[in-house]
C-alpha cells in the first residue's frame, strides 16, 4: 500500500500526483473562476486533479491534509505563474491552463 496515493480514496498529495503522473495518468487543471489581469500577471482560481487508466479521479490536496476536525484542503492555485511552476515541478515541459470558469485542460508526461 503506498501513503502517497492512497490518503484518501478521492485525493491525493503532490507526491502522490507526480507517482502517479510518472505512471501514465492524466493531470487536469481546472478552472474555479474567471481570472483578471493585474499588471503582467494573471490571478483566478485553479485546482488539479489526476484521472487514472481507470477512470478514478483524485483531487490534489494540500500536504497538511488535517487542519481541523479531520478535514481536508484542496490545493488551490490563484495565479496562472502558480499553475505553470507546479507543473513545471512535476516533471511536464508544457503547461496549458483554462482561462474561463469551469474549463479543463490536461496534461500527460511524455516518455521518450
Amino acid at each position: 500500500m503506498n501513503l502517497t496515493t492512497d490518503l484518501e480514496p478521492n485525493v491525493i498529495t503532490e507526491q502522490g500526483l507526480r507517482e502517479l503522473a510518472e505512471k501514465g495518468h492524466t493531470v487536469e487543471v481546472l478552472c474555479q473562476a474567471d481570472p483578471e489581469r493585474k499588471g503582467p500577471s494573471w490571478y483566478g482560481l485553479w485546482i488539479m486533479r489526476t484521472i487514472g487508466h481507470d477512470g478514478q479521479e483524485k483531487i490534489l490536496v494540500t500536504a497538511r491534509t488535517r487542519l481541523t476536525q479531520n478535514a481536508i484542503k484542496v490545493r488551490e492555485f490563484k495565479t496562472a505563474t502558480g499553475v505553470i511552476s507546479f507543473l513545471v515541478g512535476a516533471g511536464f515541459s508544457q503547461a496549458s491552463i483554462p482561462m474561463k470558469n469551469g474549463e479543463k485542460t490536461s496534461h500527460r508526461l511524455v516518455s521518450d
